[in-house]
C-alpha cells in the first residue's frame, strides 16, 4: 500500500485511540491494577480527611504540587523509568477518578 498523507494521518489516528489494544496483557493488566490501586489508595485517604476535617489547608496544594510534577516529569519512552513512571500515572488517573467521584458524592 502506498503511504500518503491521509494514509498516515489515519494510522496515526488509529495507534491514537486503539494503541492500547496493541499491547500486551501484562502492561493492560498492570495498568489496570494501577489504576484501580490509585482509585482505592486515594478514596480512602480522601474519607479520612473528610471524616477528620484538619490539615486540609495543608494537604490539597501538596496533592496538587504532587500530581503536576507526576505530569511534568514524563522520561523519553526508551528510559528505564518509563515503566515505573507509567504505572505512577495510572496511580494519578485512579486518585483523579476518585476525587471527582467523591464531588459528585458530595454534591459540590
Amino acid at each position: 500500500m502506498q503511504k500518503t498523507n491521509f494514509s498516515r494521518i489515519t494510522y496515526q489516528l488509529n495507534n491514537l485511540f486503539f494503541g492500547f489494544l496493541s499491547d500486551t496483557w501484562r502492561t493492560k493488566s498492570i495498568g489496570l491494577i494501577s489504576v484501580l490501586t490509585g482509585y482505592f489508595l486515594f478514596a480512602n485517604f480522601i474519607t479520612k480527611f473528610i471524616s477528620e476535617g484538619k490539615n486540609e489547608l495543608i494537604m490539597v496544594p501538596i496533592i496538587i504540587v504532587f500530581i503536576e510534577i507526576i505530569i511534568r516529569i514524563k522520561p523519553v519512552a526508551g528510559s528505564k523509568f518509563y515503566y515505573l513512571w507509567t504505572v505512577v500515572d495510572k496511580l494519578r488517573i485512579g486518585a483523579i477518578y476518585a476525587v471527582i467521584l467523591e464531588a459528585y458524592k458530595l454534591g459540590s
